[in-house]
């Protein structure tokens, strides 16, 4: 049975980075016309919505990683 206990997830590894994060998630969802992001309970938007903020975070981050990587 899976661990239903989400102590691990949505954790920030390194906590110094929480700002940026926060500032991060907020430039996304306006990249991607969620107004209000910041003033809205995340709750009262849809999982579609929610995880497609998430989903791009991750995929502006992995683009990132891949250009320091190959150092473009």
């Amino acid at each position: 049975m899976a661990n239903q206990n989400n102590s691990g997830r949505n954790r920030v590894l390194v906590p110094e980075a929480r700002k940026s994060l926060d500032q991060f998630k907020l430039e996304v969802a306006n990249e991607l016309g969620i107004a209000n992001y910041d003033g809205q309970d995340k709750g009262n938007l849809s999982s579609r919505q929610n995880g497609y903020v998430g989903g791009y975070m991750v995929k502006k981050m992995i683009e990132q990683v891949q250009r320091n990587m190959t150092g473009k």
